[in-house]
C-alpha cells in the first residue's frame, strides 16, 4: 500500500496567492476567502479572493506574453509538457492527498485522477509536434494554398470543481502545446491542485505570464470584464448548463472562440441479451466513480423490464455494501459529497422520485456529519417525469427505470436537453451499432462504465456543450486556420 503522505507538509507546499505575470501575489484590498474540507468541514487554507481589477492584470499578462509565447517552438512546448508529466506523476501521492483534501473523493480515485490528469500533458506534448496543415496545388492549376493553424491567443479557462487536476490539465494541456498563453480560474470551492500545479510549472521553468492563476468567490464579477475585454480570444468552461448559456450570451458580445462543456444526464440502457453481472459491475463505475459528482455519471437507469428484477437486486447488493467515510480512508468507497448544497439537492430529487411512485431499496438519507455525506442509495420504478430522471443528481443515488423494446429505450435515453454520454450494455453487435447511430449522444460507452481518456475527444451534443476537450480534435480549440493563396510561378 502506498504510503500516504502528511497532510500539514501537503498544504504548505500550496501556494494560496494569485499567480500574475510569474509573480505570486495578493488579491486587491488582501481579500482572502477559506477552503475547506467536505468530510471535516475544517479549514484547509485562506486563498487569495481575486476582484475584477486583478483578473483584468492577469489577462494583460497574458496578452504580453502572447506573441512570444505563440513563437516558442513546438518542441520547446511538447518539452515543458513532458517534464510537467514526469513531475506530476512524481508526486502522484502528494496531487492525490491534496485533491481529497479539498474535494473528499477516496484517494484510490484521486490517484487515479492524478494519473488521468497527467495523461493530457504526455498526450498534448506529443501533439504540440503535430499541428497538421497542408499545402497543394489549386485545382485550376491558378496558385499554390498553403493552409497552416496558429494559436488563437489569450485564453481564459474555467474548471470545475469536480475533478480540480485533471480539468486543469485537460484545458492547459492543449492551450499551452498550441501557444497560447492562459488565464485559468479554479473553481472556489477546489482551488489548491490548480494552484500547487501551477507552482510545479513555474519551478519547471515555465515563462512567467503564460498561466496565470485568479482564484475568486465571485466568478460572474472576475469574468464579466475579461470577457469583454478585446484582448482576449478564446472561452473554454466546463460546468453546468445555466452558467454555460450566460457565458456564451456574454461572449457573444465579441464573438469569442468557446468550448464548453455543460455536463449531461447519462442513460444507461441495460437490454434483455445484457450480460447483467457485467451490466452491473460497469454501472457501479458509471454512477459511484467520484461519489456520483461527474458529468459523465449514469444518471438514468434505463432496464429491461425481462431483467429489470436481476439487475435491481445485484446492484442493490452491491451498493449496501459500499463503505461510507472520509476519503483518507484507504477502507472508504464513498466520500462526502462537496457541500451542504448538494446534500440538500440530493434529499430534494430522492423525495420527488418516490412521491412520484419509486420505490426505496436502500439508501435514501443523509448521514450526520461532520461533514456532507449522503448514503449510497437505489431506487426502483422512477417515473420519466421525476426530477431525477430530468436532472443531474450528482450524488450516489441508482435510479431505474423501465423499458419494454428497443424503440422505447431510445426515446427515453433521448428525452432530455444534454447529450454528453451515453452506456449501452447488449451481446448485439448490430444493436450497439444501432444505438450508436440512434441516441443523441457525444460519446458512447458499449460494455464499460468509462469512456473518458486523454486520446480520445471529449464532448457533447445538444445543450452538453461546444467543441472538444482531449485527443486529435482537443488543439484545434485553440488554433486559428490561415489559407495563402500564391501565384503560380510558372504562369
Amino acid at each position: 500500500m502506498a504510503q500516504i503522505p502528511d497532510p500539514a507538509d501537503v498544504l504548505s507546499r500550496v501556494p494560496v496567492q494569485l499567480f500574475i505575470g510569474g509573480q505570486w501575489r495578493p488579491a486587491t484590498g488582501d481579500r482572502t476567502f477559506p477552503v475547506t474540507d467536505p468530510a471535516t468541514g475544517r479549514t484547509l487554507a485562506e486563498v487569495a479572493d481575486a476582484g475584477p481589477a486583478d483578473g483584468v492584470a492577469a489577462l494583460a499578462a497574458a496578452a504580453d506574453v502572447a506573441e512570444a509565447w505563440a513563437r516558442t517552438s513546438p518542441r520547446q512546448r511538447a518539452d515543458l509538457l513532458l517534464a510537467a508529466y514526469d513531475a506530476v506523476m512524481a508526486r502522484l501521492e502528494e496531487f492525490a492527498l491534496l485533491m481529497t483534501l479539498e474535494m473528499g473523493k477516496p484517494l484510490a480515485e484521486s490517484r487515479a485522477e492524478v494519473a488521468y490528469a497527467a495523461g493530457f500533458l504526455r498526450w498534448f506534448s506529443e501533439e504540440a509536434v503535430r499541428i497538421p496543415g497542408h499545402y497543394g496545388l489549386l485545382p485550376e492549376g491558378t496558385g499554390h494554398m498553403v493552409v497552416s493553424r496558429h494559436p488563437v491567443g489569450p485564453s481564459y479557462l474555467i474548471t470545475p470543481w469536480n475533478f480540480p487536476l485533471a480539468m486543469a490539465t485537460r484545458k492547459l494541456g492543449p492551450a499551452l502545446a498550441a501557444g497560447c498563453p492562459v488565464v485559468i480560474k479554479p473553481a472556489e470551492a477546489t482551488p489548491l491542485s490548480t494552484l500547487r500545479f501551477t507552482a510545479l510549472l513555474a519551478e519547471l521553468g515555465l515563462p512567467p505570464g503564460v498561466v496565470n492563476v485568479v482564484t475568486t468567490t465571485d466568478p460572474g464579477g472576475l469574468s464579466g470584464p475579461l470577457l469583454a475585454d478585446p484582448r482576449l480570444r478564446k472561452l473554454s468552461f466546463t460546468g453546468s448548463i445555466p452558467v454555460g448559456r450566460r457565458l456564451l450570451a456574454q461572449a457573444a458580445d465579441r464573438v469569442l472562440r468557446t468550448s464548453m462543456e455543460l455536463g449531461g444526464n447519462a442513460p444507461f440502457v441495460v437490454f434483455e441479451d445484457a450480460d447483467v453481472a457485467q451490466a452491473v459491475a460497469g454501472a457501479m463505475v458509471a454512477k459511484f466513480r467520484n461519489i456520483g459528482q461527474a458529468c459523465t455519471a449514469a444518471n438514468r437507469f434505463l432496464v429491461h423490464r425481462s431483467v429489470l428484477a436481476q439487475f435491481t437486486e445485484q446492484i442493490t447488493a452491491r451498493v449496501q455494501a459500499l463503505r461510507v467515510g472520509p476519503g483518507v480512508d484507504p477502507q472508504v468507497d464513498i466520500g462526502p459529497l462537496v457541500s451542504e448544497a448538494a446534500v440538500a439537492k440530493v434529499e430534494e430529487l430522492v423525495a420527488d422520485a418516490i412521491a412520484r411512485g419509486a420505490e426505496l431499496r436502500t439508501g435514501g438519507h443523509r448521514i450526520d456529519g461532520p461533514g456532507h455525506f449522503y448514503a449510497p442509495t437505489v431506487l426502483v420504478g422512477v417515473s420519466p417525469d421525476s426530477r431525477i430522471a430530468r436532472e443531474e443528481i450528482f450524488g450516489p443515488v441508482v435510479a431505474i427505470g423501465v423499458f419494454q423494446d428497443e424503440d422505447e429505450a431510445v426515446r427515453l435515453a433521448n428525452d432530455t436537453e444534454a447529450g454528453l454520454v451515453s452506456y449501452v450494455y447488449t451481446r448485439d453487435l448490430a444493436r450497439a451499432q444501432r444505438m450508436g447511430v440512434r441516441l443523441e449522444t457525444g460519446m458512447l460507452g458499449v460494455n464499460v462504465g468509462v469512456v473518458s481518456n486523454p486520446a480520445a475527444p471529449f464532448g457533447g451534443v445538444k445543450q452538453s456543450g461546444i467543441g472538444r476537450e482531449g485527443g486529435a480534435e482537443g488543439i484545434l480549440e485553440y488554433l486559428e486556420t490561415r489559407y495563402i493563396l500564391t501565384a503560380d510561378p510558372f504562369a
